[in-house]
């Protein structure tokens, strides 16, 4: 079974502007909290560096707010952010991995930024999450969708083919878990939810040489850049045929290279 992936908080925060735009079009569409004026507790899965979940501190100033994560580097990363909050509340984070996170308290929101579609049958998981939640708490999230664009299709093409098929296996397609926005709001509505379910394609323009190569260095293309941890000479091998497919599908502008990349939001209410 391949094992998981090794983050670097570092390459993923290289394009933290755009990474974030995502997440501000989310936190907009979460509705007041049912707190009754107490400070709203409040659970981020998969944090990542933390900088995401800070961001929820400024829409609830009093609020404590936890951010869990599987990845020890990323974790490492987040507690510059921890700490008493300026309005009064707290931000902490929390070894804790999506796949078998359980709710120990009750929150008023839990939300994840970019995190579900490393985790095979995250919407099973959904049940006890709003379990969680008081009535008029909500559950909040984003994933990526852009799994059949030419950046990810190429990455699984290229780790299927005759050279690295028997050493990659499926690295490139692992982790394609996500629904498309439709199931996504049935499995919301049949647990009794008001849900809100949308998608946005983000056409990017990134900046540098082989933009798109180090963009997917921080994300998609980590499980196999972990594989190949060992052996830096297949890992520079198998880069340099990536990132040649990469400049084929993405060409740089006058302006730098445009990357459209899609996103899946869901916001949903639990019934009260």
């Amino acid at each position: 079974m391949p094992s998981a992936p090794t983050w670097d908080p570092q390459v993923y925060l290289r394009h933290a502007d755009h990474r974030t735009r995502p997440f501000h079009d989310l936190l907009a569409r979460i509705p007041e909290l049912p707190t009754g004026g107490r400070a709203p507790r409040i659970a981020d899965l998969g944090c990542g560096p933390g900088n995401v979940t800070r961001l929820l501190t400024g829409r609830w100033p009093g609020a404590h707010v936890t951010g869990y994560d599987s990845s020890a580097e990323m974790l490492a990363a987040a507690q510059v952010h921890g700490g008493p909050t300026p309005g009064g509340g707290r931000l902490d984070f929390a070894p804790g991995d999506i796949a078998d996170w359980e709710p120990q308290e009750r929150y008023d929101l839990i939300v994840s930024n970019a995190a579900l579609q490393w985790v095979r049958g995250h919407a099973d998981r959904f049940k006890a999450w709003l379990e969680a939640l008081p009535p008029g708490g909500v559950l909040a999230f984003q994933v990526p969708g852009n799994f059949i664009s030419p950046s990810h299709a190429l990455l699984g093409e290229l780790c299927d083919s005759p050279r690295w098929r028997a050493r990659l296996g499926e690295h490139g397609r692992r982790y394609v878990y996500i629904l498309e926005p439709q199931e996504y709001l049935g499995r919301l509505t049949d647990l009794g939810c008001t849900a809100e379910v949308w998608e946005t394609t983000y056409v990017q323009l990134l900046q540098g040489q082989d933009a798109v190569l180090d963009w997917v260095r921080g994300t998609a293309l980590r499980p196999v850049l972990t594989a190949l941890a060992d052996d830096p000479k297949a890992r520079e091998a198998f880069l340099i045929e990536y990132r040649d497919a990469l400049r084929a599908a993405y060409p740089p502008g006058p302006h730098g290279t445009v990357f459209p990349f899609r996103r899946v939001f869901a916001v949903a209410r639990t019934a009260g």
